[in-house]
């Protein structure tokens, strides 16, 4: 059915012309290939050959960059298969039955960059089938049956940056030398969905920030570790990716047993005994670093030994080597120290220091956290000398004026004459009314004025001017109101008493 396709395209094409005799060659179907294997579509440096259910990779395969034989039958890959492609960049070996690799199975694959060898039934990887692979990036490992990785599996893998492992039945991994893996470069291992149990805390506490961030370790049987935990957690807090977007997918065993598995970052019981004092964190705290934009910065990898190799990686993830940055604002120099002549803001991040020699014991890191802040605008010098003679100026002024203006300039100060109240007819009717009170007999204080009595005379209305004159009787008698003496110089008065009220006439 695949060639009848062309074929009759090909006859349209003839009928569609047959009125004039002639076809139109650019109207014709693409030649195919020379060398492009039977059943398989070569599309310009695109070979793919999938689903066709072959036991064996074709045997003349054309020069091309992209290979695709996923979705097949293979069970072996012979040495040496690979030499007609020199071209090479991308090898799709995917949903296949490989089970072995085997030695110069890739000796001829020098400029391979990506590799899959994805949903196979591999179980082992020994320690030179992977040679030949120098410029590889991208390896694909997941979904298989690995239960064992060589202790240097992955040495002639120099410039790996993304390495899948998940799904796999990995019992154990190497932290400390990453089974020949050069830190450096690497940005992705996943290692999820395996049967990882204890792991090396101080080994993963070591791993440069940058990788910590794509270390994939979710849906695996781990301890319930104290150091872990707190190593976990400090990851969670700092919102490396790994761990925050898969917290809920972090598990660990409580007990020996599978069916004890609890959830890292919810089941905070298990952990109520593990404290801060008594476990100390492995992690080697970042230093801390704080510049402005425009200032030179230099940077120093500051190792417990003598190194004989420095790299760095800036915050962007880009590995610096010498001369510097592509940008050409970083420049590494020949002690291993970084310089910033002008700090931009893009440079504020985590710089890692890795470090190698043989007195280290393994791949030193050190990270340094650099805070780029704007420079606050200087304030105005203030002047003393000025604010003072200005002050004394003003206090001058000021006694001059005190001593010399008028207090009230332009206006006459008269003093306002008082003239006499008239009385309200309240204080009249109060005044002509008098009114006797006598001083109860109960009350020890006032027993020496039983018999004083008030009187208020109705002033006089040429000579007292309303005022009330008031007379005070020592003898006055209360059962005898007739006899009340008065001063001189009223008319009337009315006395009230406690038996009665009499009004007299004067004569």
């Amino acid at each position: 059915m695949a060639r009848l396709a062309p074929l009759g395209a090909l006859l349209c094409v003839l009928r569609a012309g047959s009125g004039s005799g002639t076809v139109d060659p650019e109207i014709l179907p693409p030649r195919v290939p020379r060398h492009c294997p039977p059943r398989c579509i070569c599309a310009a440096d695109v070979l793919s050959c999938t689903g066709l259910g072959l036991g064996d990779p074709p045997s003349a395969l054309p020069s091309t960059t992209d290979l695709d034989l996923s979705h097949n039958a293979l069970r072996r890959l012979r040495p040496g298969w690979l030499s007609p492609l020199p071209r090479l960049r991308a090898l799709r070996l995917g949903h296949n039955r490989l089970d072995a690799l085997g030695r110069h199975v890739f000796s001829n694959a020098s400029g391979l960059t990506l590799l899959d060898l994805s949903s196979n039934a591999l179980r082992a990887l020994r320690r030179h089938d992977l040679d030949g692979l120098g410029a590889l990036e991208r390896l694909l490992l997941f979904n298989n049956c690995l239960v064992h990785l060589d202790a240097r599996s992955f040495h002639g893998l120099p410039v790996l940056r993304h390495l899948y492992l998940g799904a796999n039945q990995l019992a154990s991994f190497s932290f400390d030398h990453l089974h020949g893996l050069g830190a450096k470069h690497l940005r992705t291992l996943d290692l999820s969905s395996n049967q990882l149990g204890p792991v090396s805390v101080p080994g993963l506490a070591a791993l440069p920030t940058f990788l910590k961030n794509g270390l994939y370790l979710h849906d695996n049987p781990l301890p319930c570790d104290c150091r872990l935990y707190h190593l976990l957690r400090r990851w969670h807090q700092r919102g490396l990716g790994a761990v925050r977007d898969f917290a809920r997918q972090y598990t660990c065993l409580a007990f020996p047993v599978p069916a004890s598995q609890v959830r890292f970052f919810e089941h905070s019981r298990v952990f109520e005994n593990c404290s801060m004092a008594s476990v100390p964190h492995p992690e080697q705290p970042e230093e801390q670093l704080d510049t402005q934009v425009g200032r030179s910065l230099r940077l120093y990898c500051n190792t417990s030994a003598p190194a004989v190799h420095v790299d760095w990686v800036s915050p962007q993830n880009e590995l610096l080597v010498a001369p510097g940055s592509r940008d050409g604002t970083i420049v590494l120099l020949a002690d291993g120290s970084l310089a910033i002549d002008k700090v931009q803001e893009r440079h504020a991040g985590v710089f890692v220091c890795l470090a190698t020699g043989p007195r280290l014991h393994h791949n030193q890191t050190l990270e340094y956290n650099v805070s780029v802040h704007f420079p606050r605008p200087k304030p105005e010098a203030f002047n003393t000398g000025f604010t003072t003679l200005l002050g004394c100026a003003v206090g001058l002024v000021l006694v001059l004026l005190y001593l010399f203006a008028p207090p009230c300039r332009g206006c006459r100060c008269r003093r306002r004459r008082r003239w006499p109240r008239t009385p309200s007819p309240l204080q009249e009717l109060s005044a002509q009314s008098s009114i006797l009170s006598t001083t109860p007999p109960d009350v020890p204080s006032r027993k020496a004025s039983v018999h004083k009595h008030v009187v208020f005379l109705e002033p006089g209305r040429r000579g007292l001017n309303g005022r009330v004159q008031l007379a005070v009787a020592e003898d006055f008698d209360l059962c005898n109101t007739v006899a009340l003496p008065f001063k001189a110089g009223s008319e009337t008065a009315s006395s009230t008493g406690s038996e009665g009220l009499m009004m007299t006439q004067s004569a």
